[in-house]
């Protein structure tokens, strides 16, 4: 099972910059896309549909803005898009598709970078997200969940921690947030089960951030512990720059 995520910060900009070329040579069974940033009306270009997928596409109100999306090479069983509350309804932010023994989720989480009023909107969703997916363990499913989280867990996940322990995505109590998810929660960074390295997953448009790589590690594979012996192997694609972030792929001996 090939699982790729990617936030694509707008994915007719990341067509055009070859990402549906790369996918189409990937072989992955489920793709999950963050940050859309578009209507279906204007999604409805063949390219936007890969051959061989079941396509999802959850948009936001707003035009221009969020939104999430999936393709999936065996047709779910389930589509859930709507939570019942906001942000994540109205912004078009969560996507899970159910299959016999195991869920996979494509979430988008509000960054809270612009200042007080949007890291409060960031805290109250980490505070509705989080008992969601205690109920989605509790009921006995295996849960693959990819989101660009907006947060950094660990020191090695980003390469100036120093500089932003008081910015958004780096703050002490995101971090207790992921502790919680990663302790209590039962979770498992999957990543981290292979690879220790200082890997990241996004890079700022500002100044050389991409050529000096000074990232942020923020998209995540986070699975039920079951999962964890299934784990074969991690990937961050850098050799091509569809984004701001980097397409995270992972593979998992586990059949859908």
């Amino acid at each position: 099972m090939r699982i790729i995520t990617a936030n694509t910060n707008g994915i007719r900009s990341a067509g055009r910059k070859g990402f549906f070329e790369w996918l189409a040579k990937q072989d992955a069974d489920v793709v999950c896309i963050q940050e859309t940033k578009a209507q279906r009306d204007q999604l409805e270009d063949p390219l936007y549909h890969p051959e061989g997928y079941t396509t999802i596409y959850c948009d936001a109100i707003k035009k221009g803005y969020s939104g999430t999306a999936m393709y999936c090479k065996k047709p779910p069983n389930a589509v859930t898009t709507e939570l019942g509350w906001d942000p994540l309804d109205s912004e078009g932010r969560y996507i899970r598709a159910d299959y016999d023994n195991i869920s996979v989720i494509s979430m988008y989480l509000p960054s809270g970078s612009s200042g007080d009023e949007a890291q409060a909107r960031k805290d109250i969703f980490l505070d509705k997200i989080y008992p969601h997916f205690l109920e989605l363990k509790a009921s006995g499913r295996e849960l693959v969940i990819c989101a660009d989280w907006n947060i950094c867990h660990k020191e090695i996940d980003l390469k100036n921690w120093k500089g932003n322990q008081k910015n958004s995505g780096f703050l002490p109590h995101e971090r207790a947030w992921l502790d919680k998810l990663y302790g209590e929660g039962g979770f498992v960074d999957a990543f981290r089960e292979i690879n220790q390295e200082a890997v990241y997953t996004w890079w700022s448009n500002r100044g050389q951030a991409y050529a000096n790589n000074v990232g942020w590690r923020l998209d995540y594979h986070v699975v039920t512990p079951s999962l964890v012996p299934t784990i074969r192997a991690a990937d961050v694609y850098t050799d091509e720059r569809f984004s701001d972030h980097a397409p995270f792929t992972m593979d998992y001996d586990y059949s859908l």
